[in-house]
C-alpha cells in the first residue's frame, strides 16, 4: 500500500481567493457573510450567503471556454489551476494515464439550468443555448479540469450532499494507496446562491434569520442558533503517492492516514438520533489511520450552524473519542464563510492542513452562550496557538452519509 501525500492546494471562498488570503482570513475570525447582490432577495426569508466576490474566471482560463462553464465548474478551474501551480506538477502524455480528477459536488450547474429555463419560457425552445447539458452537469468541472490539463486517467463525480468533496478526496486517497494512480486532483465545488435553491432552503426554514446582522448570522454550536448560511467556492487538492512525490523533489504539507463512510440508513431528511454510524464513520477512519482516540489534537468539525445537527455531532465526537473529547479542540470555520454544501469538506481539509503546519487551530466565530447540548472546546472567536500532529475533518451529507478523513503532520 501506497503512503498518501498532499503537495498542492488551491481555493476560492467567500473569504478569499487562494489558499494564502483564505487562510489569513479565517486565523483573523472575519466573517464574509454579507447580503445576496446576484439576484434580487427582497422576498425571501433569508437575504444573506457566503458569496464570493471579484471572481474574474478570466484570469484562470480563456474567456470562450469561461462562457461555457457553469460557476461551479470555473471555480474548480481555477482552483485546480492554483493547486497545479502550487504541487509544481508536470503533465505530459508519458504521465497523464497515471494522474485522475475527483470531484465533490452537489448542486453543480443550477445556475446554468435556472438561466436557460428563463430563456426556454421567453422565447421557446430555439433560444435555449446548445452547450446548456454539458454546462450544467455535475461532471462538468471534472471534464473541463480533464480537458484543460490533458489528464487521462481515472476521472469521477461525487455527489452525496454536503459530504461530496470529503467522499471525493476519501476516493483519491484510496486510488492512490491501491496503485491506480500516481497523483490526483480532488476536492469539491459548489455554486449554490441562485434564486431556485436559495428559495428552497428558504422554504425548508433551515437558514438562520439574521439578515440585519449577516456577520454573526452563522454561528455553530452557540445556544443562540438559529440555522445555517448556504455559501460557495471550491477547494482543490494534489494528492500523490509519497514515493512519487519524493522522486519530483514535491513539497509535502500533510499526509492522509484514514478516511472512512458510513449511511445512516434512516432518512433522506430527518436526522438519526443516535449518531451510531456518524461515530462508526469516525471510529474506522482513525483505525484504518492507525491512532487512538487521545492521538487526535483537533478536530475540524462539520459544524453547520443548525441547531440539531451541532448537538448531534458534539454527541458524535463524545462517543467516539470518550475522555479525550474533554481536551480534543473542535473548531467550525463554517461560523465565518457560511456552508459551501459539496465543497465544505475540502475547504474544511484545506484549513486543517494549515493548523498543522502553522501551529494555529482557526476559530469559531459568533459563539456567545454555551449550549448545554454543545460543551467541547470550540476554540471560541479568537485564533488558538497549539501544536497539531493529527487532525480529523468530519462532514455529515444527505441522507445520513458520514465521512471523515485523518491528517497527519508529515514526517518521513
Amino acid at each position: 500500500m501506497q503512503r498518501v501525500v498532499v503537495t498542492g492546494m488551491g481555493v476560492v471562498a467567500p473569504n478569499g481567493i487562494g489558499v494564502k488570503e483564505f487562510w489569513t482570513s479565517l486565523v483573523n475570525g472575519v466573517s464574509k457573510v454579507r447580503q445576496i447582490k446576484s439576484f434580487d432577495v427582497s422576498e425571501y426569508s433569508t437575504k444573506i450567503a457566503g458569496e464570493v466576490d471579484n471572481f474574474d474566471p478570466c484570469v484562470y482560463m480563456d474567456p470562450k471556454k469561461a462562457r461555457r462553464m457553469s460557476r461551479f465548474a470555473q471555480f474548480a478551474l481555477a482552483a485546480a489551476t492554483m493547486a497545479k501551480e502550487d504541487a509544481k506538477l508536470e503533465i505530459n502524455e508519458e504521465n497523464n494515464r497515471r494522474i485522475g480528477v475527483i470531484i465533490g459536488t452537489s448542486i453543480n450547474g443550477m445556475k446554468t439550468v435556472e438561466e436557460q429555463e428563463v430563456r426556454l419560457l421567453r422565447g421557446g425552445p430555439k433560444a435555449v443555448s446548445p452547450f446548456s447539458v454539458p454546462t450544467a452537469i455535475p461532471h462538468g468541472a471534472v471534464g473541463n479540469l480533464c480537458v484543460e490539463f490533458n489528464i487521462k486517467g481515472r476521472s469521477i463525480t461525487i455527489s452525496t450532499g454536503c459530504s461530496s468533496s470529503l467522499n471525493a478526496i476519501g476516493h483519491a486517497f484510496e486510488c492512490i494507496k491501491l496503485g491506480v494512480c500516481d497523483a490526483m486532483f480532488t476536492g469539491g465545488t459548489e455554486a449554490p446562491i441562485t434564486p431556485l435553491i436559495m428559495g428552497g432552503f428558504c422554504s425548508a426554514s433551515v437558514l438562520s434569520k439574521r439578515n440585519g446582522d449577516p456577520e454573526k448570522a452563522s454561528r455553530p454550536f452557540d445556544k443562540s442558533r438559529d440555522g445555517y448560511i448556504i455559501g460557495e467556492g471550491s477547494g482543490i487538492l494534489v494528492l500523490e503517492s509519497f514515493e512519487h512525490a519524493v522522486k519530483r523533489h514535491a513539497r509535502i504539507y500533510a499526509e492522509i492516514k484514514g478516511y472512512a463512510n458510513t449511511t445512516d440508513a434512516f432518512s433522506m431528511f430527518a436526522v438519526e438520533p443516535s449518531g451510531s454510524e456518524a461515530v462508526e464513520c469516525f471510529s474506522s477512519a482513525c483505525k484504518q489511520a492507525g491512532i487512538c482516540q487521545e492521538d487526535v489534537d483537533y478536530v475540524n468539525a462539520h459544524g453547520s450552524s443548525s441547531r440539531v445537527s451541532d448537538e448531534r455531532e458534539t454527541m458524535v465526537i463524545k462517543k467516539s473519542l470518550g475522555m479525550h473529547s474533554k481536551k480534543v479542540m473542535v473548531s467550525s470555520i463554517k461560523s465565518m464563510i457560511g456552508h459551501p454544501l459539496g465543497a465544505a469538506g475540502s475547504l474544511q481539509t484545506i484549513a486543517s492542513i494549515n493548523a498543522i503546519n502553522d501551529s494555529l487551530i482557526p476559530p469559531t466565530i459568533n459563539y456567545e452562550e454555551r449550549d448545554r447540548g454543545c460543551d467541547l472546546d470550540y476554540v471560541p472567536n479568537e485564533t488558538r496557538k497549539e501544536n497539531v500532529n493529527v487532525a480529523v475533518v468530519n462532514s455529515l451529507g444527505m441522507g445520513g452519509n458520514n465521512a471523515v478523513l485523518v491528517l497527519k503532520s508529515y514526517n518521513n
